[in-house]
């Protein structure tokens, strides 16, 4: 396992069939959230875990109601699955409440396998999906993650970028949110810039559930044995893809088409 000069993991021991648990919540459109994270991984070649926060009524619209699941049934998901399965790659999403943020980070410390962590704050649809108390406890999340996966508003958010590497995470900026005709994601170390990639911006408003599906497959990538800037490139390419061939579904912010990539070339740029 190699690990970043915290000791934080981010190549973990791995099979053919890299076993990641998804921590998130349930979006009954299909679109983000553990469905998103399910197809995402799947489609990469693992296998699919999953510890669900709670559960949505969502759609293309929007948010339309939110029922957190307890503290104790979110980790006895997770034991089940580590103690029998394992797991080699952990992504987190929409993680509900303060007390299971506080938690889950606490049980992840122990693992020593890769974490991503895309601290969730608010849908495409704009429905929030974090309270003010819930984010201010993403700090024990960060500090356990191998890589946390923000949008430029969640960094804002969360203090920009020095306040997140100061936690010992790696840092995506990704650059969806930005304007102008190209898009820029970055990866960072501790230590600075990593690796910087720019694509062509896709106009699409079939961008549903992006984030989720970025940091599923970085988790994928990780736990099947690429390294970090391997990881990134492979997760910006299945993601840009997956927008490209989105499916067209709802009157809003519709689905990507995780089904229909079939390799992570994207001729777009």
């Amino acid at each position: 396992m190699v690990s970043d000069r915290s000791g934080r993991a981010l190549v973990p021991v791995t099979g053919n069939c890299p076993r990641i648990l998804s921590i998130a919540g349930s979006d009954s459109g299909g679109g983000a959230g553990i469905q998103a994270d399910i197809k995402t991984i799947t489609m990469l070649g693992g296998h699919a875990m999953t510890a669900i926060t709670a559960i949505t009524a969502q759609n293309t619209l929007g948010v339309q109601a939110v029922h957190q699941l307890p503290t104790d049934l979110i980790l006895q998901q997770i034991e089940s699955v580590v103690s029998d399965i394992g797991v080699d790659a952990v992504k987190i999403g929409m993680i509900g409440s303060a007390e299971a943020a506080l938690a889950v980070a606490e049980y992840l410390q122990r693992l020593g396998v890769a974490i991503i962590f895309d601290p969730v704050m608010v849908a495409t649809s704009g429905s929030l999906l974090a309270d003010r108390e819930t984010i201010a406890a993403f700090g024990k999340l960060m500090d356990v993650a191998s890589v946390v996966t923000p949008n430029l508003p969640e960094l804002e958010a969360l203090g920009g970028k020095e306040a997140i590497l100061d936690h010992g995470c790696h840092l995506v900026i990704k650059g969806g949110h930005g304007e102008g005709s190209v898009v820029v994601d970055e990866l960072h170390a501790p230590g600075g810039l990593i690796r910087r990639i720019e694509g062509k911006r896709i106009e699409s408003s079939e961008t549903h559930g992006t984030g989720c599906t970025f940091a599923s497959a970085l988790a994928v990538g990780l736990g099947s044995g690429l390294d970090l800037n391997a990881a990134f490139e492979q997760a910006i390419s299945f993601t840009r893809i997956a927008i490209l061939e989105a499916p067209g579904l709802g009157e809003g912010n519709g689905p990507l088409g995780h089904q229909f990539v079939t390799d992570f070339q994207d001729d777009d740029g």
